[in-house]
């Protein structure tokens, strides 16, 4: 794991306060943040507009998307709008969200356009049980994209919507990388995907940054089979 640095807490609750005393951080020093989903994440997000009322000085983005309405219970920015955004004095200088519900590929171009060149400072990614990260899954053709920054993406597991994710050169090209993993489910991908070699079949193992700093948070349980 020298590619990495590794954190592990003792629960997913240790998990969710040192992601949002990072992203307290990022909110002071603005940039460019890119959000992901999960129950982890949300709580982190919670706890973030707690120790950050003010975002004035952030533009946030998402690495993923399921092509639903934002108020939908699956919608990614739709979590993230309920833990953070409504919960805060000051509005990030922009908010980026990916209109899932244009569909996989209207959306997708739409957003590479939006993004552009920006440079993304710090990118937040959880992991599934089966090693899929953003809404790149194992085996899928979207793992080949490089000549995309953002592409439509069929569902890997439930909820059976498409998406729209970040390609695998997007997500590398981010000046920090924190993966926030959490729970026993997901010890099994936590191994393949930061101690075996790097594998199509685990996409999260193949998530470093390039010219960055990459740093793993996990729990006790999600850490389990990695003899750390």
């Amino acid at each position: 794991m020298s590619d990495v640095e590794l954190r592990i807490l003792a629960d997913a609750d240790a998990v969710a306060e040192a992601v949002a005393e990072r992203l307290a951080r990022a909110a002071a020093d603005g940039g460019h943040v890119v959000l992901t989903g999960g129950k982890t994440p949300e709580r982190a997000y919670e706890r973030a507009a707690e120790l950050a009322s003010d975002w004035s000085r952030v533009d946030l983005w998402w690495g993923d998307e399921r092509c639903v309405p934002p108020e939908d219970a699956n919608s990614n920015y739709g979590m993230a709008k309920r833990a953070l955004l409504d919960r805060i004095a000051r509005q990030p200088r922009g908010v980026h969200r990916i209109e899932g519900e244009r569909g996989p590929d209207a959306a997708a171009s739409a957003y590479e356009v939006e993004l552009g060149s920006t440079q993304l400072d710090l990118l937040l990614l959880g992991i599934g049980p089966d090693g899929h990260v953003a809404s790149l899954f194992p085996g899928k053709p979207s793992l080949d994209v490089t000549d995309r920054k953002v592409v439509g993406s069929e569902p890997g597991l439930e909820p059976w919507v498409d998406r729209v994710t970040m390609t695998l050169p997007t997500l590398r090209a981010a000046r920090e990388i924190l993966f926030v993993v959490s729970g026993e489910a997901k010890a099994d991908a936590v191994r393949r995907a930061f101690v075996e070699e790097p594998s199509r079949d685990t996409p999260s193992s193949l998530v470093r940054a390039e010219s960055g700093q990459t740093t793993v948070i996990v729990d006790r349980a999600a850490a389990a089979a990695i003899g750390a």
